[in-house]
């Protein structure tokens, strides 16, 4: 293989272990806004003084701790609400600390390709493994000070992990950012402020099994309609038993309702989330749930049927279809889609585009879709890529991650399994040995398009490479044929190719008529003119 690197094993991705549903809350009273906007200031104000706690503790806590914190919550709002927020406390932080370690990873990265550059003469060339040195003196002093100021920040971030200081923004630090840049954003003061409190808010109920309708806080009947359970210093508020605020607005989930009615007349855990689209003015419902973990089919099972082969760009997915020997059927398909814009329509151009994809895997009969494993964490870096500015901001927008767990998602309610694959050197192989022999007057193919035969062959566990090596040009029977793609128990898949006819070279045929012998073909894989073989549609699979 030479410098070329190990390429690891295919595998199927396990498939989703929760669910959300959202609905919105139509028709809201203001007596019912105001209800909502008292009891999400309230609770926010808890989540905001629990999470202070918590990141001072670092890693001094302990279940004591934990303990502690909750009782002083229970106290100024209710046993469940307390349970609510102090887990969302820590989901916070252990969050921050992922986070804080990528970042510490991502300084290693950039430190470590700046010494090296730094460590070369000036002027020296590249390769495409590393990157050569730089051109002029005044670059080298400024990179310099550049990896000055990495490794300060590396040391300031090390030292935050040790000691556990995390640092963590209730609302979003791009939200608080914002304020100093309203003109730019397109809000006033009083938007931004209504926005960040909005955000600060805290509704939100963890399931519980056993319980009515499997959850007690924030309560839904199968018939829709929504009680909340009021914290202690706004139960002058309520307007039901028990201290509840039933709202007039009902909730009906159309995606999954079935899925949420059986559990909650079962009484399972199910848990509630109420938030404020400030830029829309609506409020909406979100309820999720846990699933039992869905048990993997075997990677001999996925490939049984074929495979779709997903090669993930920019700005489209380009697919293709390949049957279980590993052969392109049919044409190739390029699935589009925008990411520019906000959050929520990049999001959306995503969804639109998985849909059609598995909506056309369902047609084609596969069992498996299979795609690259990627993660451009590690090659973000300015100092990994230089002046390249374009091409990391192509790398920065491509949504791996949610990518990767929205389409496992989507694909299993379709029945479909995901198999990822190592993408190391998809493109180029598939560039190399597939775009040329497809391409047609009709058929354009894109290095794109032979990316997702390269990535598909993979998944099934055939080299991405189109045919084995031809047999020498001396004697053809000394290596014997080409590998034929086919497995190893079929007949003939080694074996001599029979001739056509008993007749002898240049003979009468059967029939009595003399037929003209074919010519030889020039071209470097064929035999010598003195053999004669046999056009087998086996030798196009290997």
């Amino acid at each position: 293989m030479g410098g070329l690197r190990r390429l690891t094993a295919s595998f199927v991705v396990s498939g989703p272990c929760g669910v959300a549903v959202r609905d919105r809350l139509k028709h809201l009273t203001p007596q019912d806004e105001r209800v909502l906007r008292a009891v999400g200031a309230h609770q926010g104000t808890l989540a905001s003084r629990d999470l202070k706690t918590r990141c001072a503790d670092g890693l001094e806590h302990s279940g004591d701790t934990w303990a502690a914190r909750k009782r002083d919550l229970t106290g100024v709002s209710s046993s469940r609400i307390a349970g609510a927020i102090t887990k969302a406390t820590h989901d916070q932080w252990a969050l921050a600390r992922r986070c804080q370690a990528a970042h510490i990873q991502k300084l290693e990265a950039g430190i470590k390709t700046l010494r090296h550059r730094l460590s070369l003469p000036l002027g020296e060339k590249g390769t495409k493994r590393a990157a050569g040195g730089y051109r002029s003196k005044n670059e080298w002093f400024r990179k310099s000070r550049r990896l000055a100021a990495l490794e300060d920040r590396h040391a300031a971030a090390v030292a935050d992990w040790q000691a556990g200081r995390v640092r963590v923004v209730r609302g979003g630090k791009r939200l608080l950012n914002t304020r100093h840049h309203l003109t730019e954003a397109r809000l006033t003061e009083d938007q931004w402020r209504e926005r960040w409190e909005a955000e600060r808010w805290f509704i939100a109920a963890d399931g519980e099994s056993g319980k009515r309708f499997g959850n007690e806080t924030i309560r839904v009947t199968p018939d829709g309609e929504v009680s909340v359970r009021l914290p202690a210093p706004l139960a002058h508020l309520a307007n039901a038993r028990h201290g509840r605020y039933t709202l007039t607005s009902t909730v009906a989930f159309a995606h999954r309702g079935a899925e949420w009615a059986d559990r909650i007349e079962a009484n399972r855990a199910v848990a509630y989330r109420i938030h404020l689209d400030t830029e829309r003015d609506r409020w909406y419902l979100t309820a999720s749930w846990q699933r039992p973990a869905v048990q993997t089919i075997p990677l001999e099972t996925a490939r049984a049927r074929g495979m779709i082969g997903v090669d993930t760009n920019a700005d489209h997915f380009a697919a293709y279809h390949l049957d279980q020997r590993g052969n392109p059927i049919g044409g190739p398909h390029r699935f589009g889609y925008d990411l520019s814009g906000t959050t929520t329509h990049r999001d959306a151009q995503i969804r639109h585009a998985l849909t059609r994809l598995i909506n056309w895997a369902v047609r084609a009969g596969v069992a498996a879709i299979g795609i690259e494993d990627l993660d451009f964490t590690p090659e973000k870096t300015r100092e990994k890529h230089g002046r390249r500015k374009r091409f990391r901001q192509l790398i920065s927008g491509m949504p791996t991650g949610k990518l990767k767990a929205r389409l496992v998602s989507m694909a299993a309610e379709q029945g479909l399994s995901v198999v990822a694959v190592d993408p190391a050197y998809t493109s180029l192989w598939g560039a190399q040995h597939w775009q040329k022999p497809l391409t047609t007057p009709h058929r354009k193919m894109s290095r794109h398009d032979a990316a997702g035969i390269a990535i598909g062959r993979r998944a099934l566990g055939y080299p991405v490479r189109r045919r084995t090596a031809p047999p020498p040009h001396d004697r053809s029977d000394r290596a014997g044929h080409r590998t034929a793609q086919a497995g190893p128990g079929d007949r003939g898949r080694e074996g001599t190719r029979p001739p056509t006819t008993d007749r002898p070279p240049g003979g009468p045929s059967p029939s009595g008529k003399r037929k003209r012998e074919p010519s030889a073909s020039k071209t470097v894989w064929d035999a010598p003119s003195t053999q004669q073989w046999v056009h087998d549609s086996l030798m196009h699979t290997g």
